[in-house]
């Protein structure tokens, strides 16, 4: 069966890919979770210990695999599954389909997310802000118990669906505009956040190590962890999305400017938040340092505490807090949505692979998305669950792209992409990267992680699948995910083109 001409797309611009790229790396990951994993893994003196420790897997995990992923996609043109059958052989479908999946459950409840954000948008546009943390909190549970999150997160999903309707050149147009206004909307609210009196003790804060916290291995596991989530290395998005990459396109010098554009973006987002906070309790209100620490690092209901709980009622205590309230949730919105269409964009071509029509495809991506995300729509808990589990699972998908790379040949699967005019090589350090540090880290820290579930986070509770942060409920949702594509190894592999 012939493919949908949609696969036959490429992106008409180097600047077209690179904004579509930064539209996967820039979501929610940079504003509603950056902050809060920084402030909660913040010790007394500073949360310079995970900035630090972040940057260092920005260079040896993110930008490694985000180049191995261009590679993948710019070589075999395919989604996850149709790569990994080609490049590996059909015994790997089963890993394929597993990467196409983690980044697909995310989108579940990250679609939910988006709808959370555009109504905070319009709350804080069209309503007065909430000036104390008893009506902000009335807010959030008055939306939480309405039948708002079923409808937003419909409206996310097809809003996203359409974005992707006709394939890379409606994604292509859409970031255009999106990245840009996000990018404005970003450099506005950290320039007003910054002019806060008192602002600049919350930004010293955010980058002063403790050296002490680099001993312990939950700041690596965390930085790790966030890093996947903020550059998207390891999803198989950028996989994606490079199956429309023209030959003349970078790989190497794109891979690095939209991983370390990522990351700077994250870090405005924290100094806007870090600031902000810090002015408002500290030098507004007369909180000591203890106490601005302790509500930053209430996560609250689904780790919602610090964005859409606290960060409100600031907004309302500072000059200017209306129209920033609006830019930051407008910013959330924007960049959630982005991100969004990538992940749709990643299951749509997974079944267009398959031969299936591309407007049949999308719209059986939607329905899917959708039904499957109404749990965490209804539960908190669902939601918070959900996070954790496959906020894991991308570091098994960032050492599954990495043995991609080893099974094929590190040195093959580069030299089958024309090297561009002005690209830069990747050089010896990447191939050692690839071929050794990521399956390792990815490894020893999901190693770390168990240990210290059974030990530390969840020593009474280890056992129980049915707790929501348990190591149970990990390796059960994990382990039947790979059971399933296991046994249906052979019917994943039957791609037709």
């Amino acid at each position: 069966m012939a493919l949908d001409p949609s696969v036959n797309q490429r992106f008409s611009s180097r600047l077209g890919l690179l904004l579509s790229a930064l539209g996967i790396a820039v979501g929610t990951g940079n504003i509603w979770r950056f902050p809060r994993i920084a402030a909660q893994n913040g010790g007394e003196e500073g949360a310079g210990a995970l900035i630090l420790a972040w940057v260092v897997f920005l260079l040896l995990w993110s930008v490694p695999l985000i180049i191995t992923e261009y590679y993948i996609g710019r070589k075999y043109r395919h989604g996850a599954v149709g790569a990994f059958v080609k490049g590996m052989g059909e015994r790997f479908a089963w890993m394929g389909a597993f990467v196409a999946f983690v980044a697909t459950a995310i989108s579940f409840f990250y679609a939910v997310i988006v709808g959370w954000a555009l109504f905070y948008f319009f709350r804080m546009l069209l309503a007065p802000l909430p000036a104390t943390t008893d009506l902000s909190l009335k807010v959030w549970e008055d939306f939480q118990h309405s039948y708002l999150p079923f409808v937003l997160h419909f409206a996310a999903v097809a809003a996203g669906i359409f974005a992707i309707w006709k394939g890379v050149r409606s994604i292509e147009r859409i970031n255009r505009i999106l990245i840009p206004v996000l990018i404005l909307i970003i450099i506005a609210a950290v320039v007003r956040a910054l002019l806060l009196p008192g602002a600049l003790d919350g930004v010293s804060y955010l980058f002063r190590v403790e050296w002490s916290q680099l001993k312990t291995p939950e700041i690596w596991l965390q930085a790790l962890t966030q890093n996947a989530w903020d550059t998207g290395a390891g999803w198989g998005l950028f996989l994606c999305y490079a199956a429309y990459m023209q030959a003349r396109h970078g790989v190497v010098k794109n891979a690095f400017i939209t991983g370390f554009g990522n990351n700077l973006i994250s870090l405005l987002m924290a100094i806007m938040i870090f600031g902000t906070v810090f002015s408002v309790l500290q030098f507004g209100l007369g909180y000591n340092n203890t106490q601005v620490l302790e509500v930053m690092q209430t996560s609250g209901p689904a780790s919602t505490g610090l964005t859409f709980i606290w960060m409100p009622q600031l907004f309302a205590l500072m000059p200017g807090g209306k129209l920033l309230s609006i830019l930051f949730f407008l910013g959330l919105s924007f960049a959630g949505f982005s991100s969004l269409m990538s992940m749709l964009e990643l299951t749509s071509r997974t079944l267009v692979d398959r031969g299936i029509k591309r407007s049949k495809a999308v719209v059986l991506v939607g329905a899917f998305v959708y039904v499957l995300g109404i749990p965490s729509a209804m539960s908190l808990n669902v939601l918070s669950n959900q996070d954790f589990v496959w906020g894991l699972g991308l570091m098994i998908s960032g050492v599954f792209i990495a043995l991609f790379a080893i099974k094929h040949g590190i040195d093959r699967l580069k030299d089958s992409v024309v090297i561009s005019a002005g690209d830069w090589l990747p050089g010896a350090g990447y191939k050692w990267l690839i071929h050794f540090f990521v399956p390792l880290a990815g490894t020893i820290l999901l190693g770390w992680w168990l240990w210290l579930s059974f030990t530390a986070f969840a020593p009474d509770q280890w056992y129980n699948p049915f707790t929501g942060f348990s190591p149970s409920t990990v390796l059960l949702q994990w382990g039947v995910v790979l059971l399933i594509f296991g046994l249906f190894n052979k019917k994943i592999a039957k791609l037709e083109s």
